[in-house]
């Protein structure tokens, strides 16, 4: 008899539909930038991340070398080698489902993950998150890729707004404190100055690099001005 999902699994596959939905756009764009069916398809399925799959074909779009295409992957994706970190101390996989974990580790996932407090949801909600998103990543790039020009430009669809919608879900409930509220409006406004400055993808990398100096240096906020913001 089948189990009724956690709340944890619940929310994991609801990100995990809101941001797969997102692969039929980069399937199209990156036939668009001059990839192969399959090449889209190996792309989703070894790279596996949004972020540095977008850059690798911007970059190929725009007539940049393969070199220049991969170091900007390389780039958007040492986040997830700092994601991989925390999720190796929460979920301590051993085995294959290290590698599994290792593959799976994604914004969505961790976040999934980060909103839970409970250790076995935590579980619950990444391994929910990550494979639904992997599978539904994959099967929707390959749709995306074989309709190429049939869907016309992706994004009027609005599926990149989906999955930004869905992410932010999960940030609110976190923000229980002025002090957080405060780092999120700081790294948003920081966000905001650097989207037209910087290649896509690059603002979210700042804006970590400035939540993660604001948490070294210590509490934003004086002790008086701390507290719940609702």
């Amino acid at each position: 008899m089948l189990r009724s999902p956690t709340p944890a699994e619940k929310v994991g596959l609801s990100i995990a539909v809101a941001t797969g939905l997102y692969g039929i756009s980069f399937g199209a764009l990156s036939v668009a930038a001059g990839l192969s069916f399959w090449q889209t398809v190996a792309l989703s399925a070894l790279m596996f991340t949004g972020g540095s799959q977008f850059a690798f074909i911007g970059v190929l779009g725009g007539g940049g070398s393969g070199a220049a295409a991969l170091g900007a992957a390389s780039l958007l994706g040492v986040r997830n080698a700092v994601y991989g970190m925390q999720i190796n101390q929460w979920l301590r996989p051993r085995g294959w489902k290290r590698l599994a974990a290792a593959q799976v580790t994604i914004d969505e996932s961790t976040a999934t993950a980060a909103s839970q407090s409970d250790p076995a949801e935590q579980r619950r909600g990444f391994w929910a998150a990550g494979v639904g998103i992997y599978l539904l990543w994959n099967l929707f790039t390959a749709l995306g890729a074989a309709l190429g020009d049939a869907l016309g430009d992706p994004r009027q669809w609005g599926l990149d707004g989906a999955a930004v919608a869905a992410f932010l879900g999960l940030l609110w409930p976190r923000l229980r404190g002025r002090e957080p509220v405060a780092i999120a409006l700081v790294c948003a406004l920081v966000t905001a100055v650097a989207l037209p400055l910087t290649p896509a993808g690059v603002p979210i990398l700042i804006a970590a690099l400035v939540a993660g100096a604001l948490g070294w240096r210590g509490p934003v906020l004086p002790r008086a001005l701390r507290g719940h913001a609702r």
